[in-house]
């Protein structure tokens, strides 16, 4: 590949890999340096994840969470490839796919995303659901689509998990089943939102309780069945009735990433450099999930969207520093703060300076994140979208 431009890989479409292209493709190349960038990824559209738990309620569209990769890169000169990852040989430079030849690189991003973990609960792979993709919240919707139909008094809806996803996708149904909701929060620690900011935590608590949700705390998971689960408090076993259980306990290491020929950690993720490069393959960058969570001042960093959007920013410029000569960044963390949803019309955020609940905090959030998606066109598309619709929505006279 020497007498052709250089090739750079993307691997994974989230927000880690799709902004890292796409910053890629904005920088200024000179047109002998300017390499073939090429973002992988085995769905055909990218997912706005932080809005996932609106398309649970209704208040947003699929097109507005999740654009095509062929509408989000139709102007830009990253070519999209719609394929799986199986592997990828760090000797020969090649990314394996399914269904396809190896492709070769130059320098590789590895941007996969990680896995929610399904311990061995007995009925849990067969009856739960996770909470993570589009596919999930298509099935989640046609699961309550039933119950709602089934004429039954009470519809009785347990979460495993009492993180983010767990605490905010509580808020979330319990609005849209409102009085037939019986919602169990399960957590097996002595609090939700362990890592919140204590305002957003609180925040999220009083939302929970005003909503009705029961939390479960010190409670583990000890089997599921198609009506009933055991939960496990103080070595007592209970056994409750339930028409749907959500797993959305923990983010774990997708087995492509574990196989991969590379250094690994303790925890299985990929050590990375303070500029993102793998231990000894200064030619292959890793993000969010599939890294070690770290910046260059040793600072622990969450798995998070905002550290994703972050290390992209880091990550394009040091592929580009790289291929033009230029000194390369080490990523350096910034803590913007955290936004919660807490129902159809209350969120909760905290941050530089700024403590906000309720309907405010609600419209800053979706402000907040409108200026995130990644590219302009879409952010007019769905601005837009979000004033006229209530206008198209009013009853007429």
């Amino acid at each position: 590949m020497s007498n052709s431009p250089a090739r750079i890989c993307v691997l994974g479409g989230g927000f880690g890999g799709l902004y890292t292209a796409l910053r890629l493709s904005q920088l200024p190349w000179e047109p002998q340096t300017a390499p073939q960038i090429v973002l992988i990824d085995q769905q055909d559209r990218f997912l706005f994840a932080p809005f996932l738990y609106e398309l649970v309620t209704g208040e947003m569209q699929t097109w507005e969470v999740a654009p095509p990769f062929s509408e989000l890169l139709a102007s830009t000169a990253v070519r999209f490839l719609q394929a799986k990852v199986t592997g990828l040989d760090p000797a020969k430079k090649q990314v394996y796919l399914q269904d396809a030849g190896p492709l070769e690189y130059d320098q590789v991003v590895i941007a996969l995303g990680g896995s929610q973990p399904a311990p061995p609960i007995p009925g849990l792979k067969e009856q739960a659901l996770s909470f993570r993709s589009l596919e999930d919240v298509t099935r989640l919707k046609e699961r309550l689509k039933v119950l709602e139909q089934s004429g039954a008094e009470k519809i009785r809806v347990a979460i495993v998990g009492g993180g983010y996803s767990g605490a905010e996708l509580a808020c979330k149904l319990a609005d849209r089943l409102g009085e037939r909701g019986r919602l169990r929060l399960i957590e097996r620690s002595e609090t939700v939102l362990a890592a919140s900011p204590e305002y957003n935590r609180l925040a999220a608590l009083a939302a929970l309780e005003s909503k009705g949700v029961w939390i479960d705390y010190n409670t583990e998971l000890v089997s599921l069945g198609a009506e009933e689960m055991t939960l496990r408090f103080q070595g007592q076993e209970e056994t409750l009735p339930v028409d749907l259980l959500l797993w959305t306990a923990g983010t774990g290491v997708s087995d492509l990433i574990r196989a991969l020929p590379l250094p690994h950690s303790d925890s299985e993720r990929l050590p990375v450099s303070p500029y993102l490069q793998v231990q000894d393959h200064p030619e292959i960058y890793a993000l969010g999930d599939a890294a070690v969570g770290v910046d260059a001042s040793g600072q622990g960093v969450p798995s998070t969207a905002q550290v994703a959007f972050q290390q992209a920013d880091y990550c394009a410029w040091n592929l580009w520093a790289s291929l033009t000569g230029r000194p390369l960044l080490p990523f350096r963390y910034q803590a913007l703060g955290e936004m919660l949803a807490l129902g159809t019309d209350s969120a909760a955020l905290s941050g530089l300076g700024l403590k906000l609940s309720g309907p405010l905090a609600a419209i800053a959030r979706r402000l907040v994140y409108l200026y995130r998606f990644p590219t302009w066109e879409h952010q007019v598309t769905v601005g837009v979208n979000w004033l006229v619709q209530p206008w198209l929505q009013r009853p007429s006279q």
